[in-house]
């Protein structure tokens, strides 16, 4: 198990180096290559009118004037150890991890990110917990209770939560719930740390919001993985042998079906908690959403940069974690 590990970590940071090469070579030098000058480049960052001497001191400052390798180097080193950058009149130290320093706004990223993460992280644990419970437990019940009444009653719910996207849900909520009826507070963040109760009733609109476009696809998902297993013979050895039908269901199907289920979990969390676009900017909460559609708007190309990669390393990591819950729920995936 732990050589398992190990590889499994290996084989992320080989894939982090890969994400990291991508990301430069997309917003660094793909650009470039498309006919854009460096000078043309460098005005991005400080707009159409400017004079030559200040395109010159950005183009120097973003190294666009060096060698592919020169700049990739010098962009994965401030990652890892740091790095100076000149705002004009002074030197600003980037500390690890370095993901960048916006010209836009003259301030580091990495800082930026971490102030608008909590948002995010928080949108990511409620609607996690919302969309995993609901999808499993009504899963469950669906292929327990195949062609009844509460099994076309999820698939119903299933069915809407497909169809129905997060931004026209969000808003729909907030409106009948909060807006018109008061029956929830409006959408809004307050930090855990100044009011728990504020914090938890300002996201629970958002969390319904996100946990019905998520939970209609782990319904199906569950659903589909209990029927197969109740089918299969070591189901019906365990029930030949006397076991109590929830027993069987749970400890027997259930452990079958959810390998996919930890799969898909693992990738949608770490995809939320690279920003969860949609939610943030249909409700008005500054995450890592709605920064990286500000950023884009502003062609902030460094924080886009550097949001990329966060929400790169969030889903690397969770796809590491599912390698190892995968070795535990099935010992045969540890020799692959």
């Amino acid at each position: 198990m732990l050589m398992f590990i190990v590889r499994r970590l290996f084989a992320a940071v080989g894939l982090l180096l890969v994400v990291t090469l991508a990301t430069f070579f997309i917003f660094y030098i793909l650009p470039q290559w498309g006919g854009e000058s460096i000078q043309e480049m460098a005005r991005q960052y400080v707009g159409r009118n400017t004079s030559p001497a200040a395109l010159q001191g950005v183009i120097d400052r973003l190294g666009f004037d060096k060698p592919f390798f020169v700049q990739y180097f010098d962009y994965v080193k401030g990652i890892v150890v740091g790095t100076q950058y000149s705002n004009g009149t002074s030197l600003v130290q980037c500390n690890a991890p370095c993901l960048g320093y916006s010209f836009r706004n003259y301030t580091q990223v990495w800082p930026t990110i971490l102030q608008y993460f909590p948002v995010t992280l928080s949108l990511a644990i409620g609607g996690g917990v919302l969309w995993l419970g609901f999808g499993v437990v009504s899963g469950v019940i669906s292929a327990v209770r195949k062609g009844s009444f509460m099994d076309r009653f999820f698939m119903g719910i299933s069915l809407t939560g497909v169809s129905l996207p997060v931004y026209f849900v969000g808003p729909l909520l907030a409106l009948v719930l909060a807006y018109n009826n008061n029956i929830l507070q409006v959408p809004s963040y307050t930090p855990i740390t100044q009011n728990a109760g504020s914090w938890f009733a300002g996201l629970l609109i958002p969390w319904f919001a996100l946990a019905f476009s998520f939970a209609a696809l782990y319904t199906r998902l569950t659903r589909g993985g209990m029927l197969d297993a109740m089918n299969e013979d070591f189901t019906r050895t365990a029930r030949a042998k006397g076991l109590p039908e929830r027993t069987v269901i749970f400890k027997h199907a259930l452990r079958a079906a959810i390998i996919p289920i930890v799969t898909i979990f693992g990738l949608d969390l770490g995809s939320v908690l690279g920003g969860a676009v949609l939610v943030e900017k249909s409700l008005s909460l500054n995450g890592i959403g709605s920064l990286a559609i500000t950023s884009i708007g502003n062609q902030d190309f460094p924080t886009v940069a550097g949001i990329t990669l966060f929400g790169a390393f969030f889903i690397i990591m969770a796809n590491l974690i599912v390698d190892v819950l995968y070795a535990s729920l099935d010992p045969r995936v540890r020799v692959s």
